[in-house]
């Protein structure tokens, strides 16, 4: 029986065969795999296919489409043109140490400066930028 880390080459070798026919963005974190195509939706899901069938206990969920998210990134295809925003999942809520407990001074200066450096890092256009530092401002503002 193979193991987890049995299925990364399989899964380097089938995207890296890829590769060189019609991927042309490709990333990986642990578990999570992003890459842009080319080619049709059915030689997609063919090589999707072929990487699942490779072990019963290992399955990859798609999500094909314009708009995916990669782990906090919202990226976005317009017409080819790739534009990436912060992900916020649906069910976060936005809350962040109180200013009122009682945590030393530069917690609260970090969680500013780590906010709009994602904001700055993960937003590609100045509109995604400014709605991100509204909504910093936002959950600042909310609490307290």
């Amino acid at each position: 029986m193979k193991s987890m880390v049995g299925m990364y080459p399989l899964l380097c070798k089938v995207y890296c065969f890829h590769q060189t026919l019609f991927i042309s963005i490709l990333h990986r974190y642990i578990d999570d795999i992003f890459f842009t195509s080319n080619k049709s939706l059915d030689e997609i899901n063919q090589m999707l296919d072929e990487a699942n069938n490779y072990h019963p206990n290992i399955k990859l969920v798609r999500q094909i489409g314009t708009t995916v998210s990669f782990l906090d990134v919202l990226i976005e295809n317009k017409n080819g043109i790739l534009i990436t925003s912060l992900y916020h999942k649906e069910a976060a809520e936005p809350y962040i140490v109180p200013f009122k407990s009682d945590h030393p001074r530069h917690v609260f200066a970090n969680i500013i400066d780590n906010a709009l450096t994602r904001a700055i890092r993960y937003s590609s256009t100045l509109s995604a930028f400014d709605y991100e530092r509204r909504s910093i401002k936002l959950m600042l503002l909310y609490n307290g």
